[in-house]
């Protein structure tokens, strides 16, 4: 494995099916081998879904392992990093997506905040299908390459439909009591702007107290919302980002412990390192190493 790993835009990809920068898509056997790269460690500027018809592996999203197997579909925000190891050939369907895609058809892509598979600390990242809803699920994947085989003035629209009436289906799968609050009422919009904001300033508030003020709240309320939606104080929100950022750093042999460390403004990298330990119960460099398996 590389120690090294590329951000791809969707320009960066060969698609057999209409390759821009805001969509395509393809069938995963012909995606995967017109871009070898993909199978090492990776990350994406934008929106992925990958759904498997056949096949066994693993696939890793943020440091998480997720078993590849028939049936199972996997949801990626942009920035995320993630690799797979393959047991056996694979078959399935890959797309590819920028917000922008929502947003040129005049479909506002807050659209994607209603399904609980795109958010940021989401453990819903893959979902295995129930099988009597499978052939519905590779319908829609079929009409989307159909629809992209034979590019009319309102394909771009046919193909949004699609993809909502996907996430639809995908959601209904979910247990109910991993639904979470109902997404549009005014508790959910306060969380949502506070994920937002710590995706903007996780380098720089590091507290509940520097936030609440930013969404017109008091801290105490911010953690009621955050441990009832969440199950975790704000605090602990913040810190898990924090962390992340770390981990998607510390992959990536070129960087040093010190050039991490300023990276996310811890600059005395004594603390960070005590940071990372605290939370991890593993040193920066001891993480390094198990990661590739060098521990």
């Amino acid at each position: 494995m590389n120690k090294t790993y590329p951000t791809f835009d969707i320009c960066n990809l060969i698609s057999n099916k209409l390759s821009n920068d805001v969509f395509n898509a393809d069938r995963f056997e012909g995606y995967l081998l017109n871009n070898p790269p993909i199978a090492n460690i990776h990350k994406h500027s934008f929106y992925h879904l990958v759904y498997f018809t056949s096949g066994t592996g693993n696939h890793t999203i943020d440091f998480t392992n997720y078993r590849i197997k028939e049936g199972c579909i996997y949801f990626m925000s942009p920035g995320q990093v993630h690799n797979w190891e393959f047991e056996t050939d694979v078959s399935g369907f890959v797309v590819n997506f920028s917000d922008i895609f929502f947003n040129q058809l005049s479909l506002s892509s807050c659209i994607l905040d209603q399904f609980t598979f795109f958010d940021v600390f989401s453990s819903i990242q893959m979902l295995e299908i129930k099988t009597a809803q499978r052939t519905k699920i590779i319908e829609i994947f079929e009409n989307i390459l159909q629809e992209l085989a034979n590019i009319t003035q309102f394909t771009p629209l046919m193909i949004a439909s699609k993809m909502i009436q996907l996430f639809i289906l995908v959601s209904r799968e979910l247990p109910e009591e991993r639904l979470g609050a109902i997404r549009n009422n005014h508790n959910y919009i306060v969380l949502k702007q506070f994920l937002d904001l710590i995706e903007d300033n996780f380098k720089d508030l590091r507290l509940p107290r520097d936030y609440a003020p930013l969404l017109y709240i008091t801290s105490n309320h911010l953690n009621f919302l955050c441990k009832e939606q969440f199950n975790m104080p704000a605090g602990e929100i913040i810190r898990k980002r924090i962390l992340l950022e770390a981990k998607r750093l510390l992959i990536n042999y070129e960087l040093s412990i010190a050039n991490i460390a300023m990276e996310l403004n811890f600059f005395d990298t004594s603390y960070f390192i005590k940071f990372f330990k605290k939370y991890t119960n593993l040193t920066p460099e001891a993480f390094r190493r198990q990661f590739y398996g060098n521990a």
